[in-house]
């Protein structure tokens, strides 16, 4: 090969891998980023600024995860996530059930913080009832799910970039004003239990956050060589670490005031607190947007994923088999929706991450690696 189609085939390449790592991206930095309880929770509350730490941490063990999952898939010419974890457990295969049963909770869980986030919204903004604003918002989500689904999963590539245009905006403004910033980053006196809670967020949060290993191992396919699937992980670090840093920078800054208010969404109180109507408007608009794409996509993957079950199958007409499950997974998120925002982010995707540290993150990076490396050596990439 020549100097020229050299340097073509590694442009190509670096573009390929920098495209799926805004995937990947978008993929995390959703609704629930855009709130800042997850970051609040994981990177803040027990922290402090050793939270920075713990975000270089997850975002590292995330994206070695993502590396070796899409190796697998790809050195294996695997066709989706079940025969990739058969693949990680054998020769106990059926322990892929393990992984089924925790992206199941994980969607419910996740569509419970969406509605639950929802209201929470509308009461801070509108001052609406949260009891009615779920009841309203999971009747809107079986319609969406229904009869709206495609035209919403369109459209969620265009709520995404506003949303994260409207928060690089805030974050940039809201790191400006933060008025305990420099106490807020101090690291004189950081006790140790803020060093073990950092790490054990760090993990935590790498654990849950293995539900996207589904969507981005299935994006990942270009990547066919070891190397590109290196530089694309890489590449989904800097933007994963980058971006969920800069929001504990400021989230760290405005610490004592959102605490002493006890918001639940505080970057929706920080945006408020900025002075700049417009960007508080559009920001709500885009966040409720966001959010509720989210909830759609998510119920719908829920419908996807159960209507061909054999206890699904038992009836024949497709239409109310897809409105029955849509209805079962809306009404036991909206139920799990009243723990609130903060207990869903704590306690439900807490539970998750711990599942994902011993199921998932522990086995891709140890079994999982070691076999990726034997399976190369043999076969080739």
């Amino acid at each position: 090969m020549d100097d020229k189609k050299k340097v073509g085939a590694a442009a190509v390449g670096a573009g390929t891998a920098f495209a799926i790592a805004c995937v990947a991206f978008s993929t995390h930095a959703g609704a629930g980023f855009a709130t800042g309880n997850q970051a609040t929770q994981y990177y803040v509350s027990n922290t402090r600024v050793m939270g920075i730490f713990a975000v270089i941490l997850a975002m590292g063990l995330l994206s070695l995860v993502l590396r070796e999952a899409i190796i697998m898939r790809n050195t294996r010419d695997l066709k989706n996530h079940r025969e990739i974890f058969e693949t990680l457990y054998a020769p106990y295969s059926k322990l892929f059930i393990v992984f089924e049963i925790y992206i199941n909770l994980m969607i419910i869980f996740a569509v419970g913080s969406v509605v639950a986030g929802t209201a929470g919204l509308f009461k801070q903004v509108f001052d609406f009832s949260e009891s009615t604003t779920r009841i309203v918002l999971g009747i809107a989500l079986i319609f969406l799910t229904i009869f709206g689904a495609k035209l919403v999963t369109r459209v969620a590539t265009i709520l995404t970039i506003g949303i994260l245009g409207s928060l690089a905006i805030v974050f940039f403004m809201g790191i400006l004003k933060a008025p305990d910033l420099p106490q807020a980053l101090s690291f004189a006196n950081v006790p140790g239990a803020n060093v073990w809670a950092a790490i054990r967020s760090g993990f935590v949060y790498a654990g849950f956050q293995c539900i996207v290993i589904p969507a981005i191992t299935a994006v990942g396919k270009p990547l066919v060589t070891r190397k590109s699937v290196s530089l694309s992980m890489f590449f989904t670090f800097l933007m994963n670490a980058g971006g969920l840093g800069v929001s504990v920078v400021m989230l760290l800054g405005w610490f004592s005031k959102f605490t002493l208010e006890k918001q639940v969404l505080p970057t929706v109180f920080i945006t408020q607190q900025l002075g700049l109507p417009v960007l508080y408007v559009f920001y709500s608009i885009a966040l409720f947007c966001c959010l509720l794409s989210t909830g759609v996509s998510l119920v719908y993957g829920c419908v996807t994923r159960f209507e061909n079950s054999p206890l699904m199958l038992k009836i024949e007409n497709p239409i109310p088999r897809r409105i029955l499950i849509a209805i079962i997974s809306i009404a036991v998120s909206v139920i799990i929706s009243t723990m609130g925002l903060t207990n869903i982010v704590k306690y439900g995707y807490g539970s998750m991450g711990y599942v994902g540290i011993v199921f998932i993150v522990i086995p891709f990076l140890t079994i999982g690696r070691k076999k990726n490396k034997e399976w190369i050596a043999t076969h080739g990439e």
